[in-house]
């Protein structure tokens, strides 16, 4: 995987006046920390994140981030972005090792027209459209890509029949829904189910672990 270069300026004072200040001034405050490195506050030029952000590998590009004369290998987490106009306000640069795995979030694609839509006018309601990867930080794909073309009324696809990637590890449930096929009527009360049982199971597991 491609790597991109990214400066961040240190000695910006923690602070939402702070952030403003920066903001207004076409950078974007963020921290960097990880593998034993203490929390640092950086600042980072709005235009060079955007484009270290859109490449092929989305938000997760490897960044080499230049601080205080050290050039460390991150990613991008815990992005915030403002809520009208969708550009980044905040985020987490975290550390990385090429030798050591991470986890990632994945976009899925759905490739084909599955059957039910394509005889029995049936429709395609996703669930989920990402699922989270375990891998060394060169081997996360850009995307998954799961065949549907098969699918009929009634069926689903779900994380246990994304094809398997060498080096890769599913974190994601197996058993997670990503999509359903129903007809017109029934599709968002199908997915509507899958949704409310997932989050009752995680409800369900919460509570145990937390008794």
């Amino acid at each position: 995987m491609e790597q991109v270069t990214l400066r961040g300026e240190t000695g910006r004072v923690p602070g939402s006046r702070t952030s403003r200040r920066l903001r207004r001034a076409g950078s974007v405050p963020a921290v960097v920390y990880g593998r034993g490195l203490e929390p640092r506050s950086v600042a980072v030029d709005r235009r060079d994140l955007y484009a270290a952000l859109h490449t092929e590998a989305g938000l997760n590009a490897l960044i080499n981030l230049q601080v205080d004369g050290e050039e460390l290998l991150t990613v991008a987490r815990e992005v915030q972005r403002h809520p009208v106009r969708g550009e980044i306000t905040h985020l987490d640069f975290i550390r990385i090792s090429l030798d050591e795995s991470i986890e990632a979030e994945v976009p899925v694609e759905f490739a084909g027209i599955p059957v039910g839509v394509r005889e029995a006018k049936g429709i395609v309601e996703t669930v989920h459209a990402s699922v989270i990867v375990s891998c060394l930080p060169t081997a996360i794909p850009s995307q998954v890509t799961l065949d549907i073309s098969a699918l009929r009324v009634g069926d689903s696809a779900r994380v246990a029949d994304l094809p398997a990637l060498p080096g890769v590890a599913y974190v994601t449930d197996p058993d997670q829904t990503l999509l359903v096929v129903a007809l017109p009527a029934a599709a968002h009360v199908e997915a509507a189910a899958v949704a409310a049982e997932a989050e009752g199971v995680e409800a369900a597991a919460e509570a145990e672990g937390e008794g």
